[in-house]
């Protein structure tokens, strides 16, 4: 994925609602491993050993892995639960998220469509309340200029668009740039055009960086 819509890092909000005296309470963060997910999930649990009801699920994509996804009813119905609340993380178009659901059973049954509605809502509205951002991919490329052209070029690149990911100074200065993939072409002719073909930029990987929406 190029692009992965999420929340904001950092991101931790809770969201009651209730429905037929039932207490419907999410936990909804940003989380970018299955390990940070399911911390998460034990940790609400922990918090709320009286609950009759800790159900959850999440979507993580890691850049070079196959994407993650998790659900569980924890107890509720089969079906009733988990996948609601993973349909509305997907219908959000969000990654790297994960919501844990808290029910305190308030004494009327609410039936398998109440159940279904009742966790997508809860899903559904925190995610209403987080700050959105964008995971970009870039292309991480990297050139060696001699200290005297550093700032020049920096300044150049920058006011290109490029994104400066750092510069190590030596004998020479080593600058990395982030750029889409689609712009790779171009920063590679800037980087002659600046040096008179002196420098050119290796390709060195790539590199996630996060952009709110």
């Amino acid at each position: 994925m190029g692009v992965i819509h999420t929340v904001r890092s950092g991101t931790r909000i809770e969201n009651e609602i209730e429905i037929k005296r039932s207490r419907f309470i999410t936990t909804l963060a940003r989380t970018d491993s299955s390990d940070e997910a399911r911390a998460l999930i034990n940790e609400v649990k922990a918090d709320n050993p009286q609950a009759r009801h800790n159900c959850s699920a999440f979507l993580i994509q890691v850049d070079g892995r196959d994407p993650h996804q998790h659900s569980s009813d924890d107890g509720e119905p089969s079906g009733t639960a988990g996948t609601p609340m993973i349909d509305a993380l997907r219908l959000a178009g969000v990654w790297n998220v994960t919501a844990v659901v808290t029910r305190y059973f308030g004494g009327i049954l609410l039936g398998g469509g109440g159940l279904v509605r009742a966790y997508s809502s809860s899903v559904s509205k925190a995610l209403t309340l987080a700050p959105k951002a964008k995971l970009v991919s870039l292309d991480v490329l990297e050139t060696r200029v001699s200290l005297a052209q550093a700032g020049r070029i920096e300044a150049e690149l920058r006011n290109a668009g490029a994104q400066i990911l750092g510069i190590d100074w030596e004998s020479e200065a080593a600058i990395r740039i982030g750029t889409l993939p689609d712009s790779r072409a171009f920063f590679e002719a800037q980087i002659l055009a600046l040096t008179s073909g002196v420098s050119k930029f290796q390709m060195m990987g790539t590199t996630r960086v996060e952009v709110d929406e």
